[in-house]
């Protein structure tokens, strides 16, 4: 072989070993279809972006996000994750879902959806602020999906609980006063309210009473997927450490950590006797005491 040829074949080597450690072979790229899916969870997939791109800055990997885009319960959304149909979820905790995927044990919401406050019907706004906290909790009937995970909460304290499988219509049912309050995260409420201001305009915020109970929200793969699991995790302690976390938090919560400041509602504190062992520490100080 000519020298000059030997020349080239070295110099094409090391044009391709560059690009290797510049493009490493894990980059390939994967696109992760998300749920649950709509206005009130865009703050969870924009934490789970952010700490994708932590990882992709750090690690090389290119994974980008889509919306599943069919309409189904939590209950179906998890036998999907299992059945590779779905790639991540982004739910609150419980033993059977613990039993059936894989956690990522980072508390996403900080602790926001476990402060509990209410929807009701601008009319009931005088007498539920006139009861004291043992008639809120046996004289009224709260309204819950049936698969979400605070239902057990909810009524190993006490309180009385209509179900529904259908996430919509329980607005109807409000407006339609067959429950009366319907308890929302601190940071879904407004949102949800806002989204429904023409459909149900006598559906306000009580003013009042609010309750808090330890209840993490993870984000879920399957139980194979270790790998990814442990890159999302890399990623949220990342995003955690430089402090981009904090600050996508409050762009999201702003309005609602004001209006916390301003609020004189009563807190009422539930035990969550059905929190798995090992579960992530609440940490609310980014927004409350």
């Amino acid at each position: 072989m000519p020298r000059w040829a030997v020349l080239m074949r070295g110099s094409l080597l090391v044009v391709l070993l560059a690009c290797a450690s510049v493009f490493p072979a894990h980059a390939a790229q994967r696109t992760l279809a998300y749920f649950p899916v709509g206005p009130i969870y865009e703050y969870r997939w924009k934490v789970l972006e952010l700490a994708l791109d932590h990882v992709r800055r750090s690690e090389g990997s290119a994974i980008d996000l889509r919306p599943f885009d069919q309409d189904v319960t939590q209950n179906r959304a998890v036998s999907l994750l299992e059945a590779g149909k779905i790639d991540v979820i982004a739910l609150g905790t419980n033993g059977e879902r613990e039993s059936r995927m894989l956690p990522i044990k980072i508390d996403i919401s900080r602790g926001t959806v476990g402060y509990r406050v209410f929807l009701i019907s601008a009319s009931d706004q005088g007498r539920i602020a006139g009861m004291d906290d043992e008639a809120f909790r046996t004289e009224l009937t709260f309204g819950l999906n049936s698969q979400w995970a605070d239902l057990p909460v909810m009524r190993a304290n006490g309180y009385t609980v209509l179900t529904s499988t259908d996430y919509e219509s329980l607005f109807g049912m409000l407006a339609a006063h067959r429950f009366d309050a319907l308890p929302r995260g601190i940071g879904e409420a407004a949102v949800e309210l806002d989204a429904r201001r023409k459909a149900y305009p006598e559906l306000v915020l009580e003013k009042t009473r609010a309750l808090f109970f330890p209840y993490p929200i993870y984000f879920w793969v399957n139980r194979q997927d270790a790998e990814l699991a442990g890159q999302i995790e890399r990623g949220l302690r990342a995003a955690l450490a430089d402090g981009s976390w904090r600050k996508l938090f409050v762009t999201y919560h702003a309005s609602m950590i004001e209006d916390l400041g301003r609020s004189r509602r009563r807190v009422i504190r539930l035990d969550n006797p059905l929190l798995p062992p090992g579960s992530a520490e609440i940490d609310t100080k980014w927004w409350w005491r």
